[in-house]
C-alpha cells in the first residue's frame, strides 16, 4: 500500500510475479480505480486498486497478483 498526493505520478513498484522493481504511472485524476497494467520485466498482469479517501484527501494504491487463493 502506498499513499499517492498528486493526481499523476511515477512510481517504483515491485512486480508481484517476479520480484523486480519496476515503473508505474499513476493517474488519480478519475478518482477511485480498479485496472491491469503489464509488468515491463515479465509481462504478467499487475493489479492496481486506486482508492480515494475522501475524508483525508489522500489516495491509497493496493497492488497484487489478482492470483492469490482464498480457503
Amino acid at each position: 500500500m502506498e499513499v499517492i498526493m498528486k493526481q499523476f505520478s511515477h512510481r517504483t513498484i515491485v512486480c508481484p510475479h517476479c520480484g523486480q522493481f519496476v515503473t508505474a504511472d499513476i493517474d488519480a485524476s478519475n478518482g477511485a480505480q480498479d485496472y491491469y497494467d503489464e509488468c515491463s520485466s515479465c509481462c504478467n498482469s499487475i493489479h492496481f486498486k486506486l482508492l480515494h479517501d475522501q475524508v483525508h484527501e489522500k489516495y491509497e494504491l493496493f497492488i497484487d497478483a489478482d492470483d492469490e487463493q482464498i480457503f
